[in-house]
Formats: structure tokens, sequence, C-alpha cells
């Protein structure tokens, strides 16, 4: 099978994302890394620090989704990228000044998880108009092998910078990343189209609820949304858990740390890979079904994470089986999502499943740290990795998803 062509501006597209998902590989957990290593946060902090900042970030998004709506989406991506930017760029300049605390990091990680949603927002309903219906699953598995590729490269590189130049290191590379993806998206050549006016005004009251009623009006979006953000909750609220459970409690080198996470990550190109082949042969429902569960069972291995090479090898394990189901997983669902939302409701509904993911994060991330530190972090481990063998339940019957095919989007150009 030959390799799909998706022309020159999907090219500085992906670029752009590519540059910047580098950037963020290296920065990879860098926010609670500095609480940890220059705050001396404990794992109240540290997990409060993942947690309340996506949730204001959330709260910010919701007036900005239909401001997103109703124009040009790529002076909306250079705005966050260029946001992204100064706020991370603040950290560095803090920590050389000896000011550097706890509230600037939640304001910092407000910032930029507002961005990024509003970011996303508009890549996506950029994208739908980039490429042909018939590629979009292409597309999105190459954003998804991208990412993950960052990540198994980002991580090992950080965590060496940080033990040889310091903690707010790779927090630098992370702030050009972000200016670096601006001027990628500014290079994409051709004019791009107006919204089109739908007769509703996207600011009416209940307007910026529009992409959550589509969700849940849905009703296959339905349940894989509310499958998606319990899941993506509970992994991610493990991630501070880990953090601590590795650094302090086992006492792990910042660079193995990063390497039990990044190596894992190789398993994304494997899994983003198979996505187009797997859906051809076996059919979307099968693998919302077959592989939306197997991303649930592994996750419970990291209570029984122990010191030394043995404990090394369990979290690179529980994380290669997790992360070759996302992967296959991922671009599958953004797929089906794209197609199956109106275009002048793309940038509201991502805008909608962002904040929700990030509220899931931010909740279970919350009370996760609580548990930790009443507890342990062991014991809140276990706790996350029984919630998500549940949530199965919640996706969508076989028979239901084949039933609801794309429906008609309009011309591309």
């Amino acid at each position: 099978m030959g390799r799909t062509r998706l022309g020159r501006p999907f090219g500085w597209l992906w670029a752009s994302y590519a540059v910047s998902a580098y950037g963020s590989g290296l920065g990879f957990g860098a926010l609670p890394l500095i609480a940890v290593l220059a705050l001396r946060a404990g794992p109240a902090e540290v997990s409060a620090l993942s947690a309340v900042g996506p949730a204001v970030g959330a709260l910010i998004a919701v007036p900005l989704a239909p401001w997103v709506e109703i124009r040009r989406k790529r002076p909306v991506m250079i705005m966050m990228d260029l946001a992204r930017c100064t706020a991370m760029a603040t950290i560095p300049v803090a920590y050389a000044l000896g000011r550097l605390g706890l509230v600037q990091l939640f304001v910092v990680s407000a910032v930029v998880a507002a961005a990024k949603i509003a970011f996303n927002a508009a890549s996506g309903a950029h994208l739908k108009a980039l490429v042909r219906p018939d590629d979009l699953l292409v597309a999105n598995a190459r954003f998804e092998s991208t990412n993950w590729s960052s990540i198994a490269v980002g991580p090992p590189l950080g965590g060496a910078a940080i033990g040889l130049f310091g903690p707010v290191t790779t927090v630098v590379a992370d702030a050009l990343s972000y200016l670096l993806s601006a001027l990628g998206i500014t290079a994409i050549r051709g004019r791009e189209e107006a919204p089109r006016a739908t007769g509703k005004s996207p600011f009416g009251a209940g307007a910026p609820l529009d992409g959550l009623r589509h969700l849940m009006g849905h009703p296959v979006l339905r349940p894989l949304y509310l499958n998606q953000v319990v899941v993506g909750g509970l992994i991610m609220a493990t991630e501070p858990l880990l953090a601590v459970l590795l650094l302090r409690t086992l006492g792990f080198p910042p660079w193995q740390y990063a390497l039990a996470f990044a190596a894992p990550c190789l398993g994304g190109l494997i899994g983003s890979r198979l996505a187009r082949r797997v859906v051809a042969r076996f059919g979307r429902h099968r693998v919302f079904r077959i592989v939306g569960t197997l991303r649930a069972v592994w996750l419970i291995g990291l209570a029984f994470v122990g010191p030394g090479v043995v404990g090394l090898v369990t979290v690179m394990a529980v994380e290669l089986a997790i992360i070759v189901n996302m992967s296959l997983y991922g671009p599958v669902l953004a797929t089906y999502r794209l197609e199956h939302t109106p275009e002048h409701l793309v940038a509201r509904t991502l805008t909608a499943w962002s904040i929700g993911q990030q509220a899931s994060i931010a909740v279970l991330t919350a009370l996760a740290g609580l548990l930790a530190d009443v507890t342990g972090p062991r014991t809140a481990l276990a706790v996350a990795g029984l919630l998500i063998l549940a949530t199965p339940l919640l996706l969508p019957g076989e028979d239901r998803t084949a039933r609801h095919e794309p429906v008609p989007t309009g011309s591309h150009p």
C-alpha cells in the first residue's frame, strides 16, 4: 500500500504539530517535576497542580468555543501558540530571579490548558477543510504517530537536560517549540475560507453548549465521549502519583523516570500505523469495542511497581500495553468524531470534548491526590486501576455503531 499524499498545506500543518509535539515531549511532565525537584512539593500539591490548572483552563475555554467557530482557524492557532509560548517563558525567567512558586505554576498551567483546547478545536476544524473525507483517518493516524514518537524521544532527552542544566531547561525548549509551530502555520499558503453563516448567532444563549448538546444527542458519540473522558481521566490521574512513587518513594533518578514513559511510546507508532488496516479489515465498531476494552485492563499493574530494574520493566510493560491500544483507538475515534459533526459545530464540539476531558482529569487527579495523601500513592494507583476496569461498559454496542454511517459534510477545497 503506497503512502497517501495529503498535499503541501497538510504537510505544513503536520510539521507545525510535530515541532510543537517534540517540544512538549522534551517538557513531558515538566510542571510536576519542577514542583517536586525545585519546590519540594508533596503528593497533594503535585496532584493539585495537575488538576487545578486544567480545570481553570477548561472554564476559560468555554466562551472561547463560539469565538473560534466564527473565525478563520489559522490565525486562531497562531494566537494560541504565541499565548502558550509567552506563558511557558515566564517560568525560566522567574526561576532565574529566584521568584518561582507554585501559584505561578498554577497560572501557567491554566493558560496553557485553555490555549491548547482552543488550538485543538481550530486545528480539527481546519484539518477537515484541508483533506478529503476519505483521508481523515490517514491524517489523524499521522498526528497520532507523531505524538507518540515525540514522547518516546523527548522525555529521555529532557531528563538528561534536566540533570545537566537544571529543572526548567525543558520548559525553555517547550516555549520555543510553540513559537516555531506558529511560524510553520503562517507558511500554509492559500486563502482560508471564512466560516459559513448558519443564521444562528454563535454567541446566543446556550450557544457555547451546542457542541456538548451535539455529543450528548448522538447515539454513538455520547457513549464514546463518556468512555473517553473517564478512561483518559483515570490514566492521567496516575501521572503525578507515579512521579511521587518513582522519584521520591522508590528513589528513581529523573532519567529513569523519563525512560519509563518514553520507551513504551514507541508502541504508539505501531498502533497508529495499524489503524487504517485494522479498520479496513474488522470495521470501526470492533475497534471501539475490543481495542477500547484493551486500553483499560492494564492500568492496575502500576500498583505493583517495585524498586530497581524489575520495577522499571513493570512500568514500561504496562505503559506499552496501554499505549499500543490507545494509539490504534485514538485516530479511529478522532476520524469518527469529525465525520459525524456538522462543519458549523466542529470547533464547539471539539472544545466541548476537550473541556470534558480536562474536567475529568482535574477531578480524578485531585481525588487521587487526596487519596494518595491519606493512603499512599500505591493504594491510589490500585484504586484507579480497579475503577478503569468498569469503563468498557460505557462503550457503544456493536450493532448501534455499525448502523450510523458518516453524514455528508459538504465539499472540501
